[in-house]
């Protein structure tokens, strides 16, 4: 049996997997600064314990899917800014706590392994996870590992400026990806109240209203963007896309395929590489960020995971 969490900034998702199956998930609130982290780990450990009835000592390892960079291999967090972490050693001080193992990838990372055994993926495929969030990230899945890059920043495509004249992003540059397709430079560029402000704007277009329309089409075309770039450099077989934008549905998934169809309008070369075929949207509340922290650092095989929680 093993254990996975995905850790954001104010939710943690946790579930617990025995072989092919899910057998436990809980959602429970995160905490904020270094002591609360470590708890959050270990508190959802034991609420998992007591929702599926396992024994700890069945626990093989204990996952963490976490935002920051995190260097997997001594389990250290760094600058997890949103849940006021500046360096934290996760695996060693919650694994002391437990007396279980413990491993931590960034939680993209750990989401894109998670799609991967969601879809069944066999050894021969890969793909790429993007996630469309408040930020957008990406991580790909070749043979069903991870594919990390020389500084493990392999798929990394929301700071790949595709307008130097746009809208300046949070790292610096202007006219990255995030800033077209992000949750939140959209909410910045939309500037009206509201709990869930793309949605806002995808409403207020289906309205007419003449800014909502630009800021749908700069979303779709930043996500576009984000494909393209992904199966160019990769040459992924297949896109899978995910995070807390995947709430839109198709509203979202149509939006993109209009958008690569269009771009490839005027190329055969585009054409040829049938982008919009090539893409998938996960559910959403997906559990694949918490399912593949529990596959983090595991020698699982490839396979399709039953969702029962």
């Amino acid at each position: 049996m093993r254990v996975g969490l995905d850790i954001g900034g104010t939710k943690t998702d946790a579930v617990a997997i025995a072989g092919d199956d899910i057998i436990g998930r809980i959602r429970r609130a995160s905490g904020h600064g270094d002591e609360a982290v470590i708890a959050n780990v270990v508190d959802s450990v034991r609420e998992l314990q007591a929702e599926a009835g396992f024994d700890l000592a069945d626990v093989r390892s204990v996952g963490v899917g976490i935002p920051g960079l995190v260097d997997a291999a001594k389990g250290r967090v760094l600058h997890a800014v949103n849940l006021g972490v500046e360096t934290l050693d996760l695996a060693a001080l919650s694994g002391a706590r437990l007396g279980v193992p413990v491993a931590v990838e960034n939680d993209v990372k750990a989401a894109a392994l998670g799609a991967a055994a969601i879809r069944g993926a066999n050894t021969g495929t890969s793909m790429a996870y993007l996630n469309l969030g408040t930020g957008v990230a990406a991580g790909i899945v070749t043979g069903g590992v991870l594919w990390r890059g020389a500084r493990g920043t392999a798929g990394e495509v929301g700071h790949i400026s595709v307008d130097p004249a746009g809208r300046l992003c949070t790292c610096g540059q202007r006219g990255c990806v995030e800033t077209l397709c992000g949750g939140g430079a959209l909410a910045r560029a939309w500037g009206r109240p509201g709990a869930l402000p793309v949605r806002d704007i995808f409403d207020a277009a289906d309205q007419g209203d003449t800014e909502a329309l630009l800021l749908r089409a700069d979303l779709s075309r930043g996500a576009a963007a984000a494909v393209r770039i992904l199966v160019l450099s990769a040459d992924v077989e297949t896109v899978v896309i995910g995070g807390g934008l995947t709430a839109l549905g198709e509203r979202l998934g149509d939006g993109i395929r209009t958008a690569l169809i269009a771009d490839a309008a005027g190329s055969p070369f585009l054409r040829s590489l049938r982008l919009d075929e090539r893409i998938e949207m996960l559910p959403s509340g997906s559990p694949a960020a918490a399912l593949g922290a529990a596959l983090v650092g595991s020698h699982v095989p490839e396979q399709e995971i039953a969702v029962h929680g």
